[in-house]
């Protein structure tokens, strides 16, 4: 009896809180049925990708030329990840939400981007991977307050109950901003920025990793990350991003 009078209470309270602040769209503020999630008009703007896709980066295709299939990049120099996936294509109508949790420090968005990325990247984490973000240098982070990489990736590990990571991989040395940079300039400003740091080497050697960021632009930070991660001994590494700029 105790406790289904504690259901009930829990359930009418939460009623009541829905009447004094109902949920609203995280993306234009509009009246929706649930938290962390978006009204209509919001959710069809969204460009999310899913199949049919290139096998290794998931780049898609116009149209399905089978499960295995890579894109020309890839056949032409294959990535140093393992298989890479992102939820979003970073667009006019993705920006603005992903700048407000990147810079605008709205935290809350972390758990609708988790499970987003849940979805696209599905087949990553069946081999129980290792959850890595991408770190921030310490003086970044204490100006954004947080690191939004590693906010979706304990979101990520309380969904799925897999281990993370957020000690072992760390921004070496202050770099400037990739904003307007080019490929090569980018690939540049990022070498040897990110190490495994010292005595934790151990907690990646042998493991698939599963590397987690917030936007793939040119792949250079990804890349510089991986390379860190294989220098330490880590068996594989994938990577998962929220969006991706085509």
């Amino acid at each position: 009896m105790s406790g289904s009078i504690g259901t009930f209470a829990i359930q009418n309270g939460r009623r009541l809180f829905d009447l004094v602040l109902p949920p609203r769209c995280k993306k234009c503020g509009a009246l929706v049925v649930a938290d962390d999630a978006l009204c209509a008009a919001c959710w069809s703007a969204l460009r999310f990708i899913g199949p049919p896709w290139c096998a290794c980066c998931g780049r898609p295709f116009e149209y399905d030329v089978g499960a295995d299939a890579f894109c020309g990049a890839c056949i032409a120099e294959r990535p140093r990840f393992g298989r890479a996936r992102a939820a979003l294509a970073y667009d006019d109508a993705s920006r603005e939400m992903i700048l407000r949790f990147k810079h605008g420090g709205d935290e809350s968005l972390a758990k609708l981007f988790a499970r987003w990325m849940l979805l696209a990247g599905e087949e990553l984490f069946r081999s129980d991977p290792l959850i890595l973000p991408v770190p921030l240098h310490p003086w970044r982070r204490v100006r954004r307050r947080f690191n939004q990489s590693a906010l979706i990736a304990a979101d990520l590990a309380r969904i799925t109950g897999l281990p993370w990571d957020p000690l072992s991989l760390a921004r070496s040395r202050p770099t400037p901003s990739q904003g307007g940079l080019g490929r090569a300039a980018r690939r540049d400003n990022v070498r040897g920025a990110f190490s495994v740091r010292n005595g934790r080497r151990e907690c990646l050697a042998g493991r698939h990793l599963l590397l987690v960021d917030d936007v793939w632009t040119s792949g250079a930070t990804g890349d510089a990350c991986i390379r860190a991660c294989r220098k330490a001994g880590a068996a594989r590494v994938d990577m998962l991003t929220l969006a991706r700029v085509f």
